[in-house]
């Protein structure tokens, strides 16, 4: 068997590709659909396009494919698996990024694309990071983590999205850009540490 598509399919990469495949062709659906945000601090009235939001599930997805069964062998490995984790981050934000542009085909605007993509890209980037820093069953933690106080309270009293709610913002906004990127760049960067118990191939 090919041996990049032996890796691909120990972390599950195939699976993880069909689900996230079909979660955008359900966006692609409602492309003109909103998610209505509720705000516990202020009466606001603000909604953002479903196909922004649908990167959250990308994230959490493909984050699944982080996890490997044989984390204890590919540390002691001889080739350099810390460069195939990078790829396979580049190559998962590359996947994600080309879900995002699935809407287009039923009428998504190029700007909530730009924003679509922005986001795939910054939550992403949180799912690496939540594998780094927590181990690879929990890369979901921080995407959710962070998306869900950003629904709750990432709209300001003037009805617009918080500096700090990136996924909120429109494409225009550089400030937001400039955050999901630090994000995915850190993510990117990040080294791999030892394998969590959890991780391992076999016991002690």
């Amino acid at each position: 068997m090919n041996p990049a598509l032996a890796l691909a399919r120990s972390r599950g990469l195939p699976r993880a590709a069909l689900l996230t495949t079909a979660v955008a062709a359900a966006t692609a659906l409602f492309t003109r659909g909103q998610v209505e945000l509720p705000d516990f601090r202020h009466l606001v009235d603000y909604a953002v396009p479903v196909a922004a939001v649908a990167p959250v599930a990308y994230a959490v997805v493909l984050g699944t494919t982080l996890h490997s069964p044989m984390a204890d062998l590919e540390r002691t490995s001889a080739r350099p698996f810390g460069l195939y984790r990078r790829a396979q981050v580049l190559l998962l934000t590359l996947f994600a990024i080309a879900l995002s542009a699935l809407p287009l085909a039923t009428g998504l605007s190029t700007e909530v694309f730009a924003a679509s993509a922005r986001n795939a890209a910054g939550h992403l980037g949180l799912a690496v990071i939540s594998a780094r820093l927590f181990g690879s069953g929990l890369a979901w933690l921080l995407p959710l983590g962070v998306f869900g106080p950003t629904l709750l309270l990432g709209v300001a009293e003037d009805n617009t999205p918080e500096w700090w709610a990136w996924s909120l913002h429109p494409a225009s906004s550089t400030t937001a850009l400039a955050q999901a990127a630090a994000l995915w760049l850190t993510a990117l960067a990040l080294p791999v540490p030892p394998p969590h118990p959890e991780d391992r191939a076999e016991s002690p």
